[in-house]
């Protein structure tokens, strides 16, 4: 499952703790009984785990599907040719820019008048504000009209904070699991 936060992480918590206090409380409440309540709160809990497992069951069946295990073993030019081959299944033109003096875009995108730089970072870090840097000048360089940066990895705050300065779109580790699944689905695979 996605990384959470650790607000996020707290909100979850408190509203499971809340949950299972409500359990109790029919519990109590409907037979008058503490046995009552505890059986509300173990009916509760088991809810609560028979989700947890369920979410966990389907987060790995989507990892299979979106075929993210591979993509993390990929060279870096790999990546940025599935990055292409991904984009070509929706309907983009792909052309892929010298390996050495790239002026900060892999990729470049055309549909209709809409020409796009594409940054592709293959990590196994967070991506850092290093690659929005590489990439904003590569908008005037081709003449592109918007930027991306791809990564099957997550981004930094402060590379998130820059993108939404410039305007560019981030596209994380969800998100191109998102997009290889429905490529899949579509029988468009590489």
């Amino acid at each position: 499952m996605r990384n959470r936060t650790k607000k996020e992480q707290k909100v979850i918590d408190d509203l499971l703790r809340f949950l299972v206090l409500v359990a109790g409380f029919v519990g109590w409440y409907t037979t008058g009984t503490l046995k009552g309540a505890g059986i509300a709160v173990g009916i509760g809990l088991g809810v609560i785990l028979f989700v947890a497992v369920w979410r966990t069951e389907r987060f790995k069946s989507r990892m299979v599907q979106s075929g993210i295990t591979e993509i993390d073993q990929m060279t870096g030019r790999q990546f940025e040719e599935y990055v292409g081959t991904l984009f070509t299944s929706q309907g983009y033109s792909t052309k892929y820019t010298p390996m050495t003096g790239d002026y900060g875009a892999e990729l470049l995108l055309k549909k209709g008048e809409e020409t796009i730089v594409v940054q592709a970072k293959r990590y196994k870090q967070t991506v850092g504000v290093k690659a929005v840097q590489e990439v904003i000048p590569a908008i005037k360089m081709y003449n592109a009209t918007a930027a991306w940066v791809v990564t099957n990895s997550t981004y930094t705050k402060q590379s998130l904070t820059l993108a939404k300065r410039n305007d560019v779109r981030m596209i994380d580790r969800n998100e191109l699991i998102q997009m290889s699944i429905v490529m899949r689905e579509n029988g468009s695979m590489v």
